[in-house]
C-alpha cells in the first residue's frame, strides 16, 4: 500500500511538473495542448516521455524550447529519476533522439538546427507576449467587475493579492500574471503599481483603453495560433476532442471571437 501511495504521489508530481511547461508561442501548458503523448513511470522510478507536435515541420527552435522545458521539469522531480524523452513524427526527430541517446545536451543537438537564431532573444519575445496576454485577461476582469481605471492602475501587490476571481480566464491568469511580473521585475517593491508596460512604465489612467486594444491584438494572434495548432493536431492524428470554450479556426474566419467572460471578484 505504501509503495502504491508513493507511486501515485510521484505520478501526480510528474504531471504537475510537465503541466508547468508552456508552449512558448501560445503560453499554454504542453499537457493541455496534447503534446505529451505518454508519460510513464517504471517501478524503479525511471520516466519515459513521448512527445509529439502538431506538424512534421514545426520550428526546431520551438521544439527545442519545449523539450528543454521538459528536461528542466524532469530534473526538478523530487526523486531525481533517470529519464528518456523521445520526439516523434518531426522532421528532426531522428537527430534529436539520436543526440539525446548519446547524452548530448539540447543546446548541442540544436546548435546546427537552429540556423544561428538567437534562442535567448526568442525566449524574450515569447515572455513579452505571455506577459501581455496574462495582463490583458486580468485587466479586463477587473474592469468587468466594475473597478474604475484609476482603481485598477493604482493597485499594488498587496491589493492585487487580496482580490479574488472565482472562475474563468481572469482567475486562471491572475497568478500567472503575478509570476510574469516578478520574473520581469524581480526587485519590484510591494507598493509599486502592479500594472505596468513591459518596459516598466506606469500606464496613464486615460491611456488604459488604448493599452488594452494593443494587448487584445496580442491575445487574438496567440489564440488564432492556438486554434491552428489544435486543428492541425486533431487532423493529423484524427483526434476529435476540443476544449470547451476554446475558439476554433471557423470562429476566427467568421470574426466571432469575443473576449472570454470574466468572473466576479
Amino acid at each position: 500500500m505504501a509503495t502504491a501511495s508513493v507511486s501515485g504521489s510521484r505520478e501526480n508530481e510528474l504531471w504537475r511538473r510537465l503541466g508547468e511547461v508552456n508552449d512558448p508561442e501560445l503560453d499554454e501548458p504542453i499537457t493541455e495542448m496534447g503534446f505529451v503523448e505518454r508519460a510513464e513511470m517504471a517501478s524503479n522510478g525511471s520516466v519515459d516521455i513521448d512527445f509529439r507536435l502538431p506538424t512534421y515541420w514545426c520550428s526546431p527552435n520551438f521544439a527545442f524550447l519545449m523539450l528543454d522545458g521538459v528536461r528542466k521539469a524532469l530534473d526538478q522531480l523530487s526523486w531525481s529519476p533517470a529519464y528518456r524523452v523521445k520526439l516523434h513524427d518531426h522532421m528532426f526527430a531522428e537527430e534529436v533522439n539520436r543526440g539525446m541517446e548519446a547524452g548530448k545536451t539540447f543546446v548541442d543537438i540544436f546548435a546546427e538546427l537552429a540556423e544561428d537564431q538567437d534562442l535567448g532573444a526568442l525566449r524574450e519575445t515569447f515572455r513579452l507576449k505571455a506577459f501581455k496576454r496574462r495582463q490583458e485577461a486580468v485587466l479586463r476582469g477587473f474592469r468587468q467587475h466594475g473597478l474604475t481605471d484609476r482603481e485598477i492602475l493604482g493597485m499594488d501587490l498587496p491589493a492585487y493579492d487580496v482580490a479574488r476571481f472565482e472562475t474563468g480566464e481572469a482567475a486562471n491568469q491572475k497568478p500567472r500574471y503575478r509570476a510574469a511580473l516578478l520574473e520581469r521585475f524581480p526587485d519590484r517593491r510591494a507598493d509599486a503599481p502592479v500594472f505596468v508596460t513591459w518596459e516598466g512604465q506606469r500606464i496613464p489612467t486615460g491611456a488604459l483603453s488604448a493599452h488594452l486594444a494593443e494587448l487584445r491584438s496580442v491575445r487574438i494572434n496567440m489564440e488564432f495560433n492556438g486554434a491552428l495548432c489544435r486543428g492541425l493536431k486533431q487532423t493529423r492524428y484524427k483526434e476529435l476532442g476540443v476544449v470547451d470554450g476554446e475558439p476554433t479556426l471557423v470562429d476566427f474566419i467568421m470574426d466571432r471571437v469575443p473576449p472570454r467572460a470574466a468572473p466576479t471578484v
